[in-house]
């Protein structure tokens, strides 16, 4: 367990009611589907999941830049082969892009990117960095943002949360795709690509799944069991592919959970919850800035 100690905690939830996420909650989608550009800086890329229509597909968050007040944004779908080589961008990559509000998903923060006209602005190489735009956007308190998901279906949807402690990162077996995923891999794979006329390789599923287990700031806080969903968690299981079961277990505690949550770590997590089930919270990734 990872206890961790906030003193100047009363400061920091001062700033982030003056220019973070309101309780208000995100700002609704524009009322017509005219394409946007939208400018933000790319915070989280979750694993991939298969889709017949695009073969593999990601969603990518970040926080967007070009308003003044500050604004999570989610880009979905992107397809996973198109940032399989981190050749488009990274995270903390700034970027620009053109999207539509996404119509079929309730949540606010959703939007389809079109991605032929995605640009690269900048980077943010260092936390000192990123620091100035993230940290006015943290929130102390998941237990909230579970209670508002569960009172409305257009609540806010993505978040950056600080715990207040770390109880642990449990590391499981995955189960494998469903027989619907497997349907959909299968589906895409059997068709050649259109630019090189040679078949797609399916997507593998990963050896292990794994979930946080939290306490965020709120008094009478039970705890937080949310998996992770982040693409840190697959892509170092595919570069540790070699690895038995037990040491690769053990690699990715220690990356996620004696690397990530040490004591000597500002940590706090980026969570967002589905569409089909908006009560369902997960972890999209881990931001861990030095003290």
């Amino acid at each position: 367990m990872i206890t961790y100690s906030y003193p100047r905690l009363e400061a920091r939830v001062t700033q982030m009611s003056l220019f973070g996420p309101s309780e208000s909650g995100p700002d609704p989608k524009p009322v017509d589907d005219r394409r946007v550009r939208l400018q933000l800086l790319i915070t989280v890329k979750a694993a991939p999941n298969p889709s017949e229509k695009y073969g593999e597909t990601v969603c990518v968050a970040g926080l967007r830049t070009d308003t003044l007040r500050t604004s999570w944004v989610r880009l979905y779908p992107i397809n996973f082969r198109h940032l399989d080589s981190d050749e488009a961008f990274r995270k903390y990559d700034i970027i620009s892009v053109e999207a539509k509000p996404a119509r079929q998903d309730q949540r606010r923060e959703s939007w389809k990117p079109m991605m032929d006209t995605l640009r690269k602005e900048n980077r943010l190489d260092t936390w000192k960095s990123r620091r100035p735009l993230l940290d006015p956007c943290v929130e102390d308190s998941m237990c909230r943002l579970n209670r508002d998901a569960q009172a409305r279906p257009d609540a806010q949807s993505l978040a950056l949360v600080r715990p207040s402690e770390v109880r642990g990162f449990k590391v499981t077996r995955h189960e494998g795709w469903t027989p619907e995923e497997q349907r959909k891999i299968e589906a895409y794979a059997s068709q050649p690509d259109l630019f090189s006329g040679r078949s797609r390789t399916p997507l593998q599923a990963p050896r292990f799944k794994a979930a946080y287990h939290y306490r965020c700031h709120e008094s009478g806080c039970r705890g937080h069991k949310q998996h992770v969903i982040d693409w840190e968690l697959v892509a170092l299981q595919r570069r540790l592919h070699g690895y038995s079961d037990a040491a690769l277990a053990q690699a990715l505690e220690a990356k996620f959970l004696n690397e990530m949550c040490a004591p000597g770590r500002d940590v706090a997590f980026y969570v967002g919850n589905q569409a089909k089930r908006v009560h369902t919270f997960s972890v999209l990734g881990v931001y861990w800035p030095k003290r």
